[in-house]
This record gives structure tokens, C-alpha cells and sequence, in this order.
């Protein structure tokens, strides 16, 4: 698992987060992990409005699920 956050005035992490992750997940022999990306923006929508679920695929095709909160 590997936590990104986006604060105000920087460029969205998540595909440094999928590299970061993936480079842990080879040195684990890992198939799959999980990237929460926590967005600490002032102009963010509400968390009931953002936070979500979805799928990707790391640089090496691992997979991975990624929470938005």
C-alpha cells in the first residue's frame, strides 16, 4: 500500500504513486496493491463527493486499486 496526497499548488501524484507502488510490490513479488490518494486541496469536493474506488495497472502491469479520499 502507498498513501500520495495532493496539496494546493502541486501536479496530481497518482502516476509517481503507481511507480513508487510498483517498484515495492516487485521487491515483495506482489501481483496487486492498493494507492490512497488523499487530496488536501481547500477548493476539493466534499469526500462523499470524491472519495472513490477504481482500478490501474502499474508501469509493469501490475494491478492496482486505487482509493480517493
Amino acid at each position: 500500500m502507498e498513501l500520495k496526497v495532493r496539496r494546493p499548488g502541486e501536479r496530481d501524484p497518482t502516476s509517481e504513486g503507481l511507480t513508487q507502488l510498483d517498484s515495492y510490490l516487485g521487491r515483495l513479488t506482489l501481483g496487486t496493491g492498493v494507492l490512497v490518494m488523499s487530496n488536501r486541496r481547500s477548493k476539493a469536493l466534499p469526500w462523499a463527493e470524491r472519495g472513490a474506488f477504481e482500478q490501474a495497472t502499474t508501469p509493469s502491469g501490475r494491478h492496482v486499486t486505487v482509493l480517493r479520499v
